[in-house]
């Protein structure tokens, strides 16, 4: 199963995409869950890339 790496720019061309594909098929309640969710997912993922460059950082002071 291939793994799948996004960028933060990635995620947020995919949540316009969806959001653009859900408008027709979401009430309004289940829209702003949705929305949640997906700002939930960016907030995470950009946590993520954060780290992945502090540990960048800190191995490459470590190895100087």
């Amino acid at each position: 199963m291939p793994t799948y790496l996004s960028s933060v720019s990635d995620r947020e061309s995919q949540t316009a995409w969806v959001s653009k594909l859900t408008k027709s098929y979401y009430q309004d309640d289940q829209q702003a869950k949705l929305m949640h969710l997906q700002a939930e997912v960016d907030s995470l993922l950009q946590q993520l890339e954060n780290l992945k460059h502090q540990r960048l950082a800190e191995t490459n002071q470590k190895e100087e």
